[in-house]
């Protein structure tokens, strides 16, 4: 099985421009891809997961990656899926950004000179130097404004306003193509299948300007049985960065997803052989709890390396009565400071753990019955703590799946 097979097989491949010759040249190792990544925030998430371990994939299979970091392109903001406009980053944020995620990637993908090794590349290189009027007479008249209204990159925003400013995100995403293939033998772009109509413009943009066939593949989006995107809600994300999501905390996500998902996740995400995979899908009931925890260890292990992944595994195990050493649970280390006459109040207990936003998050918590401390669950919300209610650890867990432990 080439790996083009296995990408199918594992159900990661959306839409292809050419499947012949898509295939061709990945399962001979001979393909120059890349996939674009903006720099919106200064953690990967869990929804690039997709995206990362097909460059792991192909990697290995002898292509070489090129991580595209979107620093000309995120000062735009990608329309894509999007209903409102994303908030305009400095590049100073932008370039902090960059440097965050290829710390985050160096996980997946291995970065040097040589055959078959990474590129990182940022668009903001040739991006920023363009002159509006001379790029508008290289490329301007391959683009048919009549199609571009009808992309699907541009639907949801068009309900409520598409700026001028975000219909040039297709022209611009396109001009990257046509760059990387003519100075870096690029051949094929890579992305998620809410892409595809800006990467279909790379293509004809590079048809019709030099003549030659490029390529495109979306990949499936990591979506759970109800359609709605895993790892990378609006509010709600669930980040690589361990300091944003701790790793017990990433663990639990993957640990306690639907048991409907579970299977699918473990084919598209894990590197697990598939005929291992083929015979855990027999499994049911009590047995899809075993695969919820072979899929949340190797997704930990792959972000945050085998000794924290055993370390999030003996902690929830901890949490349902295995036995295991509660140690291993996310900890908040307070001080005497943090402590008015001897006594902490809950909310402000709950701010210093990170386990809400604000207080106004933590009262509604409280009113909704989602809080419990110490095994018993919290009704006042002016409820207080002493000192020494902290001296062998306080375990808060905060609706049915977050748990915290805080300490003096």
């Amino acid at each position: 099985m080439g790996v083009y097979e296995e990408l199918k097989a594992r159900g990661l491949i959306a839409q292809v421009t050419n499947e012949e010759e898509i295939r061709k040249v990945v399962n001979s190792g001979k393909a120059v891809f890349y996939i674009g990544f903006d720099c919106t925030a200064d953690s990967l998430t869990a929804g690039h997961f997709m995206a990362l371990t097909l460059m792991k994939r192909l990697q290995m299979a002898g292509n070489k990656p090129i991580a595209l970091i979107g620093g000309g392109t995120t000062m735009i903001g990608d329309p894509s899926g999007r209903t409102d406009m994303r908030k305009m980053l400095t590049k100073e944020d932008i370039e902090h950004n960059a440097a965050c995620f290829k710390r985050q990637m160096e996980r997946f993908i291995e970065f040097g000179e040589g055959e078959g090794k990474a590129m990182m590349l940022n668009n903001a290189d040739w991006l920023l130097n363009l002159n509006y009027v001379d790029l508008l007479r290289e490329v301007g008249a391959c683009f048919s404004v009549n199609n571009m209204l009808r992309a699907e990159c541009y639907k949801q925003r068009m309900e409520k306003g598409l700026s001028f400013l975000e219909f040039n995100y297709m022209i611009m995403q396109s001009y990257d193509f046509y760059y990387l293939f003519q100075h870096y033998g690029c051949n094929m772009e890579f992305g998620g299948d809410d892409q595809w109509s800006n990467m279909l413009g790379g293509t004809e943009l590079i048809r019709r300007k030099l003549g030659k066939d490029a390529h495109a593949m979306t990949i499936t989006l990591l979506t759970d049985s109800n359609g709605k995107k895993m790892g990378k809600t609006a509010g709600n994300a669930v980040w690589l960065d361990p300091n944003k999501t701790s790793p017990f905390d990433f663990y639990q996500y993957w640990r306690n997803v639907d048991d409907a998902d579970v299977m699918k996740c473990i084919r598209m995400l894990t590197f697990l052989p598939l005929e291992q995979i083929d015979e855990m899908s027999t499994w049911k009931d009590q047995q899809l709890n075993k695969a919820k925890e072979i899929l949340a260890f190797e997704l930990t292990k792959m972000v945050h390396g085998e000794e924290e992944a055993t370390k999030a595994q003996e902690g929830a195990r901890a949490l349902f009565g295995s036995g295991a050493n509660t140690a291993n649970m996310p900890t908040t280390q307070l001080s005497a400071d943090d402590f008015t006459d001897g006594q902490i109040a809950v909310l402000d207990l709950l701010l210093k753990t990170g386990l809400i936003p604000s207080k106004g998050e933590g009262r509604r918590l409280i009113q909704q019955g989602g809080l419990t401390v110490a095994d018993e669950k919290v009704t006042d919300i002016n409820k207080t703590f002493s000192q020494a209610d902290f001296e062998n650890g306080l375990v808060i867990k905060k609706g049915k799946k977050v748990f915290h432990k805080a300490t003096l």
